[in-house]
């Protein structure tokens, strides 16, 4: 029986998509007014690494929520630097040279009904010339204030900490970057612990390149590079490198030195490219012209991130010993940049991993003797980028964005629930991962190894996402795809009608497919090839052939599936086979799924007790697949016991893994065990296919059980992949496409394999109009 299906094009999609939209958009408009957060703080155009923080971190608040908050910025100027804006963020103006002005900004924030929380993006010079001022300003909005600090100075004088003081008795809250920070307000001025919150400066998602490739496009190839950037001024001390580069040279005569950055706009309006000039001369006066490049401008982002990923090494000289923290120190950190650094707080407390060095202020003997100990030892640089990035993952501003999201919400006095963006949906890194053999097993961070090989399990679960895609795109490119993963399964097929999973990169079988259970791997192969059987159209421009195969290589199968005894490979079965006689519509074939649903139901009868309702002793992973496929048997034979006994369980399975508003699938370090305490469950050991199983199973409750919650529970449990979860992490990572490889105890694995990325894409694409 052939299933009528009607296919839209893309530009049907689209402008459903884009209608539907536009409908959802003017409806949320007139129904609800967002809170507004009204930020203080310099912005762009204006450089300075203020006004960068500014527009990262509202960027970011913007792209991770829906619709939760309307931030709006008030830029901050004085008499010698005002802008033109062009943006709608920006909705006020305060001149800090102007008391007028503070006055001006202070009544329109009061008289904003919708205006929730005020934040002060803070630093000392932003407000020097009218302190008393501004401290006035502040005691006089009447909404909660919220001041970030960055930059917390030790040993204050009597003003100093008045200051200080009188600026956090008027907050509600106040944030810094770093602990070193929170302990100084602490011990230093008296603040309580439970008035700060620790957000550190967030760090850009980086799509790794190859280091060779990035120094060829810029012309330095086979070179060694150590780089710094930022605005130049004295206070960066960079003479201290070039002192330090002709022993560098000695023992590395082809280091590079990039200086990336033009003189501070305040700097060059006072006195002009004098230190510059200073470093020009310098270079002169060392014969170092061959040596080291100025990069003279304000470098856009992407070129940025590219200067660091190919640096050998990243130097930081400040000599300023109070520097709380450096914006252009976490952008290295996102780039694994391995780094030679002044013991700066922030450098201090980064480091303390293993992923840099520290040498003395000023000392350019020793920081020579550092760059060199590092450029020296290849293992130590690889150690210290990985070090680096799991550093920086906690600390991106998606991760930023959250926690800054939490603050305000605990802020705002009513019931606020945030809501996460749907990411748009990207198979890039699914692409990369992918050969013309299958879908590599593993990457390194997001680069694919080879070396790891491919396996039908991933392949499998390939083959279904894809199928998924191309039912939204219609994409010749998809097609190739599903070509790819159909032919990868078929080729793993044996004589006996059973699959093998492991192969090597040289498209050999391994010796693991000797020693395990293949069960499962048989169970999801059955899945995917049902479900291709089921989604594909025979006018589809598919390999003529690849339909028979699939066909014939089920019927195979089916003569082998009365020996398996893993509940997930029955289940997995049950499902292919439900799809696969959607279109055969063959009594054999329901006969064949009524007989596995009856061995699971033979578990389940065998297993459960009256607060036991499961199918054996322990919950381990893909748990949701037994009672979803209990569903499907139901759907396939009409059969209510089926239903019944997929309600009880599945609702079972849910109130081991849901927490109010956030799940928590069972942990790979520590199943959970019939009558075993259950905060004995060890944390972490969270992986994203146990949450993809439990979206696809939700999806087919809540078409079955409409009126039961299952599809809030969607949403609750696709929040995970993005940062609603123990840690309060993002695992989907937006930059590449792919998803990590799981949610430990306390860090994300930062590995992106098939698995985790695949699984990412099957739970993504459940929130589609697909089956």
């Amino acid at each position: 029986m052939k299933r009528n299906t009607t296919i839209r094009t893309k530009a049907s999609i689209k402008a459903f998509k884009d209608e539907s939209l536009k409908n959802t958009t003017a409806f949320s408009k007139s129904s609800k007014t967002l809170p507004k957060i009204q930020f203080i703080a310099t912005y762009p155009p204006r450089e300075c690494g203020i006004a960068t923080y500014t527009y990262d971190l509202k960027n970011a608040l913007e792209n991770k929520f829906d619709r939760c908050f309307d931030i709006k910025i008030c830029a901050v100027e004085s008499n010698t630097e005002s802008h033109t804006y062009i943006t709608e963020d920006v909705n006020m103006v305060l001149n800090t040279d102007d008391s007028e002005s503070f006055r001006t900004i202070s009544d329109k924030i009061n008289s904003d009904k919708d205006t929730k929380i005020v934040m002060i993006q803070h630093e000392f010079g932003l407000f020097k010339n009218n302190e008393e001022t501004f401290i006035t300003f502040l005691k006089d909005i009447t909404k909660p204030v919220i001041i970030a600090f960055h930059t917390v100075l030790p040993h204050p004088n009597k003003d100093l900490e008045k200051n200080v003081k009188d600026l956090v008795a008027v907050a509600k809250m106040v944030t810094v970057m770093t602990k070193s920070s929170s302990d100084l307000l602490n011990d230093t001025y008296g603040v309580p612990l439970d008035k700060i919150k620790i957000i550190p400066h967030g760090t850009h998602l980086v799509k790794h390149q190859d280091k060779a490739f990035l120094k060829e496009k810029y012309n330095i190839s086979d070179r060694k590079v150590i780089a710094t950037f930022g605005f130049l001024g004295p206070g960066k001390s960079i003479e201290t490198t070039l002192d330090a580069l002709p022993a560098i040279i000695k023992v590395h005569p082809t280091i590079m030195f990039l200086i990336v950055g033009k003189t501070h706009p305040t700097l060059f309006n006072n006195e002009g490219d004098a230190y510059k000039d200073f470093l020009q001369q310098k270079v002169e006066a060392l014969k170092l012209e061959n040596h080291v490049s100025f990069v003279n401008k304000f470098v856009p982002l992407s070129e940025l991130l590219e200067y660091l990923q190919l640096s050998d090494c990243y130097v930081f000289t400040s000599k300023d010993p109070n520097q709380a923290v450096s914006g252009t120190f976490s952008y290295a950190v996102s780039c694994g940049c391995p780094i030679v650094s002044t013991p700066i707080p922030h450098a201090t407390e980064v480091l303390q991993q293993g992923n840099g060095l520290l040498f003395d202020f000023g000392d350019a003997a020793q920081l020579a003797e550092k760059v060199n100990k590092l450029l020296d030892d290849d293992a130590l640089r690889h150690d210290m980028k990985m070090k680096g990035l799991h550093t920086s993952a906690a600390t991106s501003w998606e991760n930023s964005a959250i926690s800054h999201a939490q603050l305000f919400s605990e802020l705002i006095k009513k019931s606020f629930k945030l809501k996460y963006k749907k990411p748009e949906i990207n198979l890039n890194h699914l692409r990369a991962m992918t050969t013309d053999i299958g879908v590599i097993q593993f990457s390194k961070i997001n680069t694919p190894d080879i070396d790891s090989g491919y396996t039908l399990d991933d392949n499998a679960r390939a083959l279904i996402a894809a199928c998924d895609h191309y039912k939204i795109t219609q994409s010749d490119a998809d097609l190739k795809l599903i070509e790819t993963y159909a032919n990868f399964i078929l080729k793993c097929q044996r004589d006996n009608g059973l699959f093998l999973n492991y192969v090597d990169k040289d498209k050999k079988f391994t010796k693991q497919n000797e020693d395990e259970n293949l069960e499962d791997a048989n169970g999801r192969a059955i899945w995917a090839l049902g479900y291709t059987y089921y989604l594909m159209e025979e006018d589809v421009d598919l390999d003529a052939t690849l339909l028979q195969n699939i066909l014939f290589a089920i019927t195979q199968f089916n003569l082998k599936i009365h020996l398996f005894k893993s509940p997930r490979a029955l289940a997995f079965a049950i499902k292919g086979l439900y799809f696969f006689n959607v279109k055969l519509n063959n009594t054999k074939i329901i006969g064949i799924i009524n007989n596995l649903a009856n061995k699971l139901v033979d578990l389940y009868n065998f297993h459960s007790e009256e607060t036991w309702n499961w199918f054996e002793n322990y919950l381990t992973y893909a748990n949701s697949v037994l009672p979803e496929a209990l569903l499907y048997a139901w759907k396939a034979t009409g059969e209510l016991k089926f239903k019944a006994i997929a309600k009880e369980t599945f609702d079972f399975l849910l109130s081991k893994i849901f927490k109010k508003d956030s799940i928590r699938v069972i942990s790979n370090q520590s199943w959970l065990i019939k009558g075993f305490d259950e905060k004995l469950i060890l944390n972490g050991g969270e992986q994203p296919i146990d949450v993809a199983y439990t979206i696809l199973a939700l999806k087919q409750f809540h078409q079955a059980f409409p009126s039961k919650g299952y599809d809030d529970k969607m949403e609750i449990a696709f929040s995970w992949f993005q940062g609603n979860n123990q840690l309060k992490q993002i695992i989907y990572n937006p930059c590449t496409g792919g998803c990590h490889d799981g949610l430990e105890s306390s860090n994300v694995n930062l590995n992106q394999g098939a698995e985790s990325t695949i699984s990412y894409c099957l739970a993504r694409f459940a929130f589609e109009d697909i089956v």
